[in-house]
């Protein structure tokens, strides 16, 4: 009877742990796999959006710069292969654009009258 409930409870243990997948807790290599992915992922976008290698490394400074790197580089030899043209980004509109020119004192957009 003893040896029954020791191996029931083994059993319940090992069912316990094994279901720690199902919680959503990753292990260490998962988390490593998922950082490399990601960094594969910005390197090809700094690449396809015609970005320097640097300047992606300056942009994402958490992201590990082989990963970036190895990503940026698949997405060159990539493009060569298949003459795929960048496609860069736009500048962001500038909030703080000076005005072109004078304005009428009452705020409108017409000049001000002069007779």
């Amino acid at each position: 009877m003893r040896h029954t409930a020791l191996t029931t409870c083994l059993l319940a243990a090992a069912s316990l742990l094994a279901g720690c997948d199902a919680l959503g807790v990753e292990s260490a290599s998962q988390v490593a796999a998922k950082k490399e992915a990601e960094g594969k992922a910005i390197g090809s976008a700094c690449r396809h959006a015609v970005r320097s290698i640097e300047d992606c490394f300056g942009g994402y400074p958490r992201a590990g710069k082989a990963a970036v790197f190895a990503g940026w580089k698949e997405m060159d030899e990539y493009m060569r292969e298949n003459a795929i043209v960048g496609m860069p980004a736009e500048p962001a509109p500038a909030e703080d654009a000076p005005a072109a020119g004078p304005k009428a004192p009452d705020g409108g957009g017409k000049p001000a009258r002069t007779s």
